[in-house]
Formats: C-alpha cells, sequence, structure tokens
C-alpha cells in the first residue's frame, strides 16, 4: 500500500529540508574528494567545485523525490541553482564595492564635494582638492541626457504599443539595434556630425557638457524606450476600454490611464536608463574633454565628469592623483545612490497605501465607520 504524504506547498521549507540539503552537500563533497583526490590525479579547484554542485544536485533530488515527491524535489533543486547564481553574482559585486570603498575611503572628505582641482599639485596628498566640479559636471549632463532622452523614448514606447502604424516594425528594429551601440560610437557620432565640421563656428558645438548630453542621450534612448514598451504592454485592456467607453480619446486615454498605471515600470526604465550612462567614459572623452576646475555652464566650454575624473587620475602616476581617483569612484558610487533614491522616490506607487485606523463616530443615525 503506498503510504500518504501530507499536502504541502513547494516553496515550504521546514528544519528537516534544511538538514537534507546539508548532508547532501556534505555527501556530494565526500564523493567528489573520493573520487578526484584519492582516485585520481584531481581536476583543479574549480572543476571540483563543479563537480560537487552536480553530485549535490543529483543527490538533492533523489533525496527529496523519495521523502516529498518530484515536484517538490524540482523546487528545490532550481532554488539550489538560483541561490547559485545570485551568490555568484553578489559576491564580486560585494568585492567591487568593498575594493572601491577601502581605496577611495582615507581621500574621501566633505571638502571633496565642496573644492575643484584649481592650484592642487602632485606633490600635495590625496585629500587635497575636491571633485565638485566633476559631481557638478555628472549630473548636468545626466540630468540633460534625460530631459532629452525620457520623452522621445516615451513617444517611442507609446508609439510601438499603442498605434498600429505600418512604421512600428522598423521602429523596433531601429531601437533594438541601438541596444547594442556601443557608448564609444555614440560619442564618435556627435564628434563627428557636430563638434569636428561646426565647433570653430558655432560656440555651441563644440567641446561641451551639452554634446556630452547629447551622446549619452543616444545610449539612453533605447534603455528607456524598450523596458517602458514592455511595461505599457502589461498594462490591462480593460483599463482603456473603460476609458475610452467613457469617451475619452486614445491619447487621453494614454496620459490620463495607461501612463499612470504604468508609472512604477517607467522609473525603473529611468533607473535603468541613469544606470547605463552615469559611469560612461569614452564618449565624454570625444565630447565633453574635462576640466580641471569648476564649470556650471554645461552649454560653454569643457566640463568634467566624474567617470572622467577616475579615468585622468587613476593612470596617472602619482600615488596621492591615483587616491583622488578611488575618491572620486567611491563619490560616483555615493551619486548614483542618491540618483536611484531620487527615482524610486518619484516613481513609487503612491495608490497603494497602508490602511487608516477607522474611526468610529457615533452619529444620531448610528454608527459610522
Amino acid at each position: 500500500m503506498t503510504p500518504t504524504r501530507s499536502p504541502r506547498r513547494p516553496r515550504e521549507l521546514t528544519p528537516l529540508d534544511l538538514g537534507i540539503s546539508v548532508a547532501c552537500l556534505v555527501s556530494a563533497i565526500a564523493v567528489c574528494w573520493l573520487f578526484f583526490v584519492q582516485l585520481t590525479g584531481g581536476i583543479g579547484w574549480f572543476g571540483f567545485a563543479l563537480a560537487v554542485f552536480g553530485v549535490y544536485l543529483g543527490l538533492l533530488y533523489v533525496v527529496t523525490s523519495d521523502r516529498s515527491g518530484s515536484h517538490v524535489a524540482a523546487d528545490r533543486v532550481m532554488t539550489a541553482v538560483v541561490t547559485l547564481f545570485a551568490f555568484a553574482v553578489f559576491v564580486p559585486l560585494v568585492l567591487v564595492i568593498g575594493y572601491v570603498v577601502a581605496k577611495g575611503l582615507p581621500a574621501l572628505s566633505f571638502h571633496f564635494f565642496l573644492q575643484d582641482q584649481g592650484g592642487i599639485t602632485p606633490s600635495q596628498p590625496g585629500s587635497a582638492g575636491g571633485g565638485a566640479h566633476a559631481i557638478v559636471g555628472t549630473l548636468e549632463q545626466v540630468g540633460l541626457a534625460l530631459l532629452l532622452s525620457l520623452p522621445l523614448g516615451l513617444a517611442v514606447a507609446i508609439f510601438l504599443n499603442e498605434s498600429r502604424s505600418k512604421w512600428r516594425r522598423p521602429v523596433r528594429i531601429f531601437v533594438d539595434a541601438m541596444s547594442g551601440l556601443p557608448s564609444i560610437v555614440a560619442g564618435l557620432f556627435i564628434y563627428a556630425v557636430l563638434i569636428l565640421p561646426y565647433a570653430q563656428k558655432v560656440h555651441l558645438l563644440s567641446f561641451n557638457g551639452f554634446m556630452a548630453s547629447l551622446a549619452l542621450s543616444l545610449t539612453m534612448l533605447p534603455t528607456i524606450a524598450r523596458p517602458v514598451e514592455v511595461v505599457l504592454r502589461l498594462v490591462p485592456a480593460g483599463l482603456r476600454e473603460g476609458s475610452l467607453a467613457l469617451g475619452s480619446s486614445r491619447a487621453k486615454t494614454v496620459w490620463s490611464v495607461v501612463l499612470p498605471t504604468a508609472r512604477t515600470g517607467i522609473a525603473t526604465a529611468v533607473v535603468l536608463a541613469i544606470a547605463r550612462v552615469v559611469g560612461e567614459t569614452a564618449p565624454l572623452i570625444l565630447t565633453a574633454f574635462g576640466f580641471d576646475l569648476m564649470n556650471a555652464n554645461p552649454f560653454s566650454g569643457p566640463q568634467e565628469s566624474l567617470p572622467l575624473f577616475v579615468f585622468q587620475n587613476i593612470r596617472k602616476p602619482s600615488v596621492a592623483t591615483i587616491s583622488r581617483g578611488y575618491a572620486g569612484a567611491l563619490a560616483l558610487l555615493i551619486v548614483v545612490l542618491f540618483l536611484f533614491v531620487i527615482a524610486r522616490v518619484i516613481g513609487r506607487d503612491r495608490s497603494v497605501r497602508p490602511p487608516r485606523r477607522r474611526r468610529r463616530v457615533v452619529a444620531s443615525e448610528g454608527v459610522v465607520a
């Protein structure tokens, strides 16, 4: 007679399940050690780790399947695989951030955010001077690029999702092609089309922060358009139909119903776009050119940015200058975190609010909640 099992959700994890997982891992290590260390010549630490993980997955599936069924066993195996990949991504990220913090924190101080590099020589310590000019340049260039690419990216996403034009397919192909565009190609395009032929004639089309913003906007545009198109596609059709049934035009429906519903996804697309361009250096070398002093006007003269500041200081032979470069990298991390927080606060869903405490008011007609 087949023993009956009590129903359970595959994602439920009990202490016994944790014990089984640990036992399977220990058994896998013992088996691989016996086979690869004692019986053979070994395969290296990376091959040994892969062999241990493969044997562990097999043992985990067999034991869990015998105890809880094949569905739970498959869930446990996939959980282990996803956890390993998440760990493999998380560990390098922590190491990179920790390295930048450890190298940049000694040279980073409060006046780094208030001073530029005016009068700083290589013989001075790394804590001398600051990167305020680079921070201002980064904020202005990324802000202008976002101001240029966000409306255009929204328009492209709305066109691809809401219209029935025959040009949707060519536009989608063009946007997909731009998604793989190297950032240096965008910088070369602005340099060759605008700066090189017109820099001597038009002051605005010379090396400045605005040219850098144009190059960054070319990179940001597909990063905004494609995710927003996917988010707009997920908006329920019933909302559109209800708005149209009430007499609204398609433009009014998109503006008043579709875009507010997809606000959180649009904010995520903005965050991705900022993350895509805020650390770019190659297009800025050909457009902003860099400048060691404060230039708060992005439309006139060369302008510094944090990626350029890091690039130019890291490659110099002076130890103090290199430490300033690491301080700039740490400041870039802080600025990126600050921009992400702002984007999340602006794009958060305010329609979902925690329920307020009910107040009972005793009236002559009865109790009103």
